[in-house]
C-alpha cells in the first residue's frame, strides 16, 4: 500500500504560507533597489520589478496595491538597515562628540557598502513620490536631535541659534548627495569612499556647539579610511537559481546559516524534514545550485557530511529572513 502524502499541521501551513509571502515581497524589495540604482526612478513600473524579481504581477498585487507603495517599502527597509548601522556603531561611546563621531563614520561606511540603498535614501528618493518624501524627510529628523545633543557641551550664554542642528544635518546630506551624484554608474572616474569626509564633515557639525578649535582638532584626527570591504553593488541573488526557493529550502539554509558544519542528519531534524531520504536529496541540489558546500569527510571514509552556506547561499539565506522557524 502506498504511503499516504505527507501534509503539514494547518499552523505549520500558515507559517509556510506566510514565509513564501514574505521571500515574496522581499525579492520585489531587491528588485525595486537594484532597478533604481541601475536605471533611475523613470523606469520603475511594476513590470519591471516584476522581471527582475521573476514574480508575477498578480503576486506584486497581493503584496502592494501600487509601485509607490513597493518603492516606499524599499526605502523603509533601507531606512532600518543605516538606522541599525549608525546604533551599532555609537554603541558604547561615551560624551557626545564621540559618541555622533562614530555614528557618522558607522553612517559612512554603511553608504559606501551599499551603494543601492545608500543612492535610494539620499539621492532617489527626492524624484518619488509624496509618501517616500516625508519618509525621506523623518529619517532626516531623525538625527536632528542626535546632533542638537551638543548644546549640553554649551554654556546657556553660548548656545547656537534654534535651527542650527537641522541646518548641520541638510548641509552634511546634501555634500553626501552631491558625491553620490558626482559618482553615479557608469560615471568616468571612481569617486573616494564617503567615510573618508569623517572629518571635515564632523569639523562642521562640532563648530557651532564646540567652537574653532574643537573643529580644528576633528580635521587634524587621523583620516578615517575604507576598511577594504567592495561595495555591494544591488543584484537579486535568485536571478538565474536553477532551483525553487520554497518554505522548506529556506529551513534548511537557515539551519546551516546557525550551525556551519551540520550534518544531513541534524539538518533534517532542525528543518522539520525528518525523511533523510528527501534531506539528501534537497541538500544535493542545493549543493548543485551552488548554494550550499559540503567540507566533511563523507561518506566515502565513513564520516558525516558538514555543510556550509557558500557566498551565493549566504545571499539568498539573507534576502529570504529567518528561514520561517
Amino acid at each position: 500500500m502506498a504511503a499516504a502524502p505527507h501534509t503539514l499541521p494547518v499552523g505549520s501551513r500558515e507559517r509556510e504560507g506566510a514565509h513564501v509571502q514574505e521571500m515574496q515581497r522581499r525579492r520585489l524589495l531587491t528588485a525595486t533597489t537594484e532597478l533604481v540604482y541601475e536605471r533611475r526612478m523613470g523606469h520603475l513600473t511594476v513590470a519591471t520589478v516584476c522581471d527582475r524579481a521573476r514574480v508575477s504581477r498578480k503576486t506584486f498585487y497581493d503584496l502592494f496595491e501600487r509601485i509607490d507603495d513597493c518603492l516606499l517599502a524599499a526605502f523603509e527597509d533601507g531606512a532600518a538597515q543605516a538606522r541599525a548601522a549608525v546604533i551599532e556603531a555609537a554603541a558604547g561611546e561615551q560624551g557626545w562628540r564621540e559618541r555622533v563621531r562614530a555614528g557618522l563614520v558607522g553612517l559612512l561606511c554603511f553608504l559606501d557598502r551599499e551603494p543601492g540603498v545608500g543612492r535610494l535614501l539620499v539621492v532617489d528618493a527626492l524624484a518619488a513620490g509624496e509618501e517616500t518624501l516625508q519618509a525621506r524627510a523623518r529619517l532626516l529628523a531623525e538625527l536632528v536631535p542626535l546632533v542638537d545633543g551638543g548644546r549640553s557641551e554649551v554654556k546657556a550664554n553660548r548656545q547656537p541659534a534654534p535651527l542650527t542642528a537641522e541646518g548641520i544635518v541638510g548641509a552634511v546630506c546634501s555634500i553626501v548627495h552631491a558625491r553620490m551624484v558626482a559618482g553615479v554608474p557608469g560615471s568616468e572616474g571612481e569617486q573616494p569612499p564617503l567615510v573618508e569626509l569623517t572629518g571635515a564633515l564632523m569639523a562642521m557639525i562640532v563648530q557651532p556647539y564646540l567652537g574653532p578649535a574643537a573643529a580644528q582638532k576633528e580635521l587634524e584626527r587621523p583620516a578615517v579610511t575604507a576598511a577594504g570591504e567592495a561595495p555591494r553593488v544591488p543584484a537579486d541573488p535568485f536571478k538565474d537559481l536553477p532551483i525553487r526557493v520554497t518554505y522548506r529550502t529556506a529551513r534548511v539554509l537557515a539551519t546551516i546559516a546557525a550551525d556551519p558544519g551540520a550534518s544531513n542528519r541534524y539538518i533534517g531534524t532542525a528543518a522539520g524534514a525528518p525523511d533523510q531520504g528527501q534531506v539528501s536529496k534537497l541538500l544535493g541540489r542545493l549543493q548543485r545550485s551552488g548554494l550550499i558546500e559540503n567540507f566533511g569527510a563523507g561518506h566515502a571514509s565513513g564520516e558525516p557530511n558538514a555543510w556550509r552556506l557558500t557566498p551565493r547561499g549566504r545571499a539568498v539565506h539573507a534576502a529570504l529572513g529567518d528561514g520561517g522557524g
